[in-house]
């Protein structure tokens, strides 16, 4: 049986989400889990994504394959609760079409990348945003939003790493801006991302905010014309996963 699994997670207290050895990352503790629920046969779980460690989740989408004779999607929704440390949650597990694949199905994704401008940082946010200052002005970065939505070669804006894609235009389909209090929330909704993009999105529409750099200079790097901008990647605390978009032929069994 094939299960479609929605996550979240605190991201401080994991080391990403892409197994590596030495495990602590979001999938090897959900195998584990799920392996130990199974008996002890060895259950692999696919995400639709990697996040980095220090990024959180509030809705992060996995599948995997579990024995039919474990019970339906409820046992396993509560059985995973019940084995996963508080920091990870399965917040709704269904079955699955049998071809349904959580990283090759995905039709879209979105991201939301919290800015913290009070002068001081309250406890309950350590962790949890990125501490700015001097607070960027809120109409320069809504500027910079508006520039980035659209079909865009984003090779500026993703981190080098041993295997790079090569396809790297991207359609961000909306970048929105909003402001309570001292909380400032960018969301970028787009049909995917490259590696750290988000997060040097947020770095580079910061800088631009803050006088630090120019909408000029923004728009010449989306255009791949501006090597000597500054590559400065928001730290990870900042971000989450907030949803995964599937077609819905891609949903049902």
């Amino acid at each position: 049986m094939r299960l479609k699994l929605t996550l979240a997670y605190d991201g401080s207290a994991f080391r990403g989400w892409q197994s590596q050895s030495g495990g602590g990352t979001v999938q090897d503790v959900l195998a584990a889990a799920l392996t130990s629920l199974a008996g002890g046969h060895p259950i692999s779980v696919h995400g639709s994504g990697r996040t980095d460690a220090g990024v959180h989740a509030l809705g992060q989408v996995a599948h995997t394959e579990v024995p039919d004779t474990r019970g339906e999607a409820g046992f396993w929704l509560s059985a995973l609760n019940a084995t996963l440390p508080s920091s990870l949650r399965v917040l709704s597990c269904v079955k699955s079409a049998r071809d349904f694949h959580a990283r090759l199905g995905a039709t879209g994704k979105t991201y939301d990348y919290l800015l913290w401008t009070g002068s001081v940082l309250p406890p309950l946010e350590v962790g949890r945003c990125w501490h700015v200052g001097p607070p960027p002005v809120l109409s320069q970065l809504r500027r910079a939003a508006a520039l980035l939505e659209g079909q865009h070669d984003f090779q500026g804006f993703t981190a080098k790493r041993a295997r790079m894609v090569r396809n790297t235009r991207r359609h961000l389909r909306k970048v929105t801006v909003t402001e309570k209090g001292s909380l400032i929330r960018l969301r970028f909704e787009g049909d995917g991302f490259l590696y750290r993009m988000v997060r040097m999105l947020a770095a580079a529409m910061v800088r631009v905010a803050q006088e630090r750099s120019t909408l000029t200079a923004l728009r010449q790097r989306l255009a791949c014309r501006d090597e000597d901008f500054p590559r400065q990647v928001a730290p990870p605390e900042g971000l989450y996963l907030m949803h995964v978009s599937y077609a819905k032929r891609e949903l049902s069994d």
